[in-house]
């Protein structure tokens, strides 16, 4: 036994003094190996987040590599003498490497699956060139030439497979698209939401007061708030997350704290309340603060914002619940608005009658943003629908809900709400949440027509998901998969939350102030062009007033609708279908896709809806459809090509009124993306486009005759000489003034 290891570790050995290049050079990549060994152990180390110091975490992973190098070289260099045909020295370190990099990757090594391969087979061939050559070019052994030559090209091997994320990228589809309104809001003297309000504004904190890890929510709380037990919400609060989570923040879901930072406004009176939440970022990169820009703008008009802390319930190394923590993200917002009742009805409190608790409004983002929509759906409920024996008796006044690229799918129920206002905001860039799952909550969303409310989203070309929180920034992965990211396409964040304080700051007075000047901003973007920044914006609007008289979805007869009948003329393409994400998801719609093409005979295309009984309009009101580019197998069509149609408005009298699309709408092109750098790496998002709707309003005013009485809307195609589009929600808006 002890003749076979004193031979093995003759294998193993090195020699202490090489007398060849030969021998220098396998000196020198022992080294370059060993080094390349321990910084892989290092960055895994280093972008492992525990919550623990990163460089505390890099020292225990370097001993570990060293002590995990010497062992796996030693099992090589068995496995080299077992074979007796393998070169024992080189194959040991190889094995050693791989065997460190193995264990790197047991260690939560994060790097793309798909460069794996790639980046260590270079890596290694690479540093054993470096550390080889550059030991006999000190050692002045062999030809400095041909070493000299080697180092270079072992630099090369190591740069190969990081040089695609040198850049940041760029637009590989970029555009030239400016879109247009007949309404611009500025030169009618219209305030600028995103601009500073009237109000100073006070900051400051509620929490626990013992807050280990935010002394923000610890000793520089200004409002000490009674923790609440969310047990019974979150039972997935167990195990390894239990264990881990409790050490690191000193506290469990049974004691979980009612933690906000706030913007009040120095305001008389009672305001109206809004709280935003953020999503699931790691949880040990608090992502609360993120929203200043929104509280500070909100407050400073009036509206009292506070940014909740549900950092403790967020993904963290130890995993995060998948989506099962949904409901108690929503809990937790309605404890916070019943924390500001206490308040509001305590006279002793320096908050006494400061919020209005029936003028509320919620924001989320990303799975906050689904959680604002499950908590105003549990808001109206008696009992928790998961779980009877936690009692609700909420009720407060929500009067709408922003979410902003949220999730649509991590909760198993899906929410189906009355009578509120809705916003959703969704970056194209968004490589989080690739589509906009939005838009299928916007879809279950019912407002009666005797109310005034409405609902709106808003595509925003070139942003992320990301840059709507401060914090968050650029890359919508952490490092280093997100190096990866194609952030080049991205517009600044500045941009993006630019954008943001547009929309949702018009949101908020349209909702408390019944500012209803800002409709025109959810109904086109680009009426409020001189606010926002320059890139590509896709609306979906509804109002309360709508009816909805062909939304397809009624049954599978391409000649029958909800109120009348189909006729179609000449037409390359007819089809309804349900439309989908990029990803195979359902947009939660159904639409007709309708295709022309100008054959030699010049026909022309026609697509016209027979409605059952004549409709009755004001000059006030309006048409309305949403329109969207489509593809299709046998008609293909360029990307950018100007689509343009006629529309026809056919009276009871046998009149026919007609404008063009173009005269009010300039469709937007196909909005392309590239998520990441690396063409291979894009497939797990699905295509490069989606079907993206927006909506159409047509005033009857502008129509050049008397519409009332409306038997039949017809589109004729004969303005382009091809077109490819998805028609949907195909109506009328009646006018709610007096």
């Amino acid at each position: 036994m002890i003749n076979q290891f004193n031979k093995l570790k003759k294998l193993n050995s090195l020699p202490k003094q090489p007398k060849t290049s030969k021998e220098g050079f396998l000196k020198g990549a022992f080294w370059g190996l060993l080094l390349l060994s321990l910084f892989i152990m290092a960055f895994a180390g280093f972008y492992f987040r525990t919550g623990l110091s990163p460089y505390l975490q890099v020292v225990v992973y370097l001993l570990t590599g060293i002590i995990a190098f010497y062992l796996f070289r030693w099992l090589g260099t068995l496995a080299s003498a077992i074979s007796k045909s393998l070169p024992t020295n080189y194959i040991s370190l190889i094995l050693a490497v791989i065997g460190v990099y193995l264990l790197a990757r047991y260690m939560r090594l994060s790097w793309p699956q798909g460069q794996v391969n790639i980046t260590l087979g270079l890596g290694i061939l690479g540093m054993a060139l470096i550390g080889g050559s550059l030991n006999n070019l000190i050692k002045g052994m062999g030809s400095k030439m041909i070493y000299g030559l080697l180092t270079m090209v072992g630099l090369a091997c190591l740069y190969i497979p990081v040089s695609e994320i040198v850049s940041s990228g760029e637009d590989p589809y970029p555009l030239s698209f400016e879109g247009t309104a007949q309404v611009d809001l500025a030169s009618l003297g219209i305030d600028n939401p995103a601009s500073t309000g009237a109000y100073e504004v006070d900051a400051f904190t509620y929490g626990s007061g013992t807050d280990t890890r935010r002394p923000e929510f610890a000793e520089e709380v200004k409002y000490k708030t009674e923790p609440v037990d969310g047990s019974l919400l979150l039972p997935e609060w167990k195990g390894k997350r239990k264990k881990w989570r409790e050490r690191y923040w000193g506290f469990g879901i049974d004691k979980a704290p009612i933690n906000g930072r706030v913007w009040m406004p120095r305001k008389e009176g009672k305001l109206p309340l809004i709280l935003i939440v953020h999503g699931n970022h790691g949880m040990e990169h608090h992502s609360d603060p993120g929203y200043a820009y929104l509280g500070e703008l909100l407050a400073s008009r009036g509206f009292i914002t506070v940014s909740v802390d549900e950092n403790y319930i967020n993904g963290t190394w130890s995993g995060d619940f998948r989506g099962r923590e949904m409901p108690i993200r929503a809990w937790l917002l309605l404890k916070h608005l019943e924390q500001w009742q206490s308040w509001s009805e305590d006279q002793s409190s320096d908050l006494f009658e400061r919020a209005d608790l029936n003028q509320v409004m919620l924001m989320g983002h990303s799975r906050g943003g689904e959680a604002v929509s499950i908590a105003a759906a549990y808001n109206r409920l008696p009992y928790f629908p998961d779980n009877a024996q936690v009692k609700f008796n909420f009720n407060f006044g929500i009067k709408g809900i922003v979410t902003i690229a949220p999730t649509d799918q991590r909760y198993f129920r899906r929410m189906k709400l009355e009578n509120i206002n809705y916003l959703s905001l969704q970056g194209s860039y968004d490589a989080d949440e690739a589509s906009f799952f939005g838009l299928r909550q916007y879809q279950r969303i019912k407002n009666n027509d005797s109310t005034d409310f409405f609902k709106a989203g808003v595509l925003i070309h070139k942003a992320n998901h990301g840059q709507f929180n401060s914090i968050w920034g650029r890359r919508d992965f952490g490092e280093p998969f997100g190096w990866f990211l194609n952030t080049g396409a991205l517009i600044t964040g500045e941009e993006q939350r630019q954008a943001a304080k547009v929309f949702i700051s018009a949101f908020a007075e349209r909702t408390f102030n019944k500012e209803k000047a800002y409709d025109e901003v959810f109904k086109n973007a680009y009426s409020a062009k001189n606010w926002l920044p320059k890139t590509v914006f896709l609306n979906n609007y509804q109002d309360a007033h709508d009816q909805v008289l062909f939304d397809f979805e009624r049954d599978i007869d391409l000649n029958t609708g909800e109120s009348g009948m189909i006729q179609t003329e000449n037409l390359k393409v007819w089809r309804e279908e349900a439309l989908k994400m990029r990803g195979g998801e359902t947009q939660g719609t159904n639409a007709v896709v309708i295709g022309w093409e100008k054959d030699s005979t010049e026909k022309v295309a026609k697509y016209k809806f027979d409605l059952d009984q004549p409709f009755g309009l004001s000059s006030n009101d309006e048409l309305i459809f949403t329109i969207g580019r489509a593809s299709d197998s046998e008609l293909k069509v360029k990307d950018t090509v100007l689509v343009d149609f006629n529309i026809n408005l056919v009276t009871s009298t046998s009149d026919t009124v007609k404008t063009s699309l173009a005269q009010y709408k300039k469709l937007a092109p196909k909005l392309k993306v590239k998520y990441m750098k690396l063409d291979k790496m894009n497939g797990s998002f699905g295509g490069a486009w989606e079907i993206a709707m927006e909506s159409v309003t047509l005033p009857l005013a502008e129509f050049p005759a008397d519409s009332a009485g409306i038997t039949a809307i017809e589109f004729v195609f004969d303005k382009t000489d091809q077109g490819l589009i998805a028609l949907d929600n195909v109506g009328f808006r009646k006018s709610s003034k007096k």
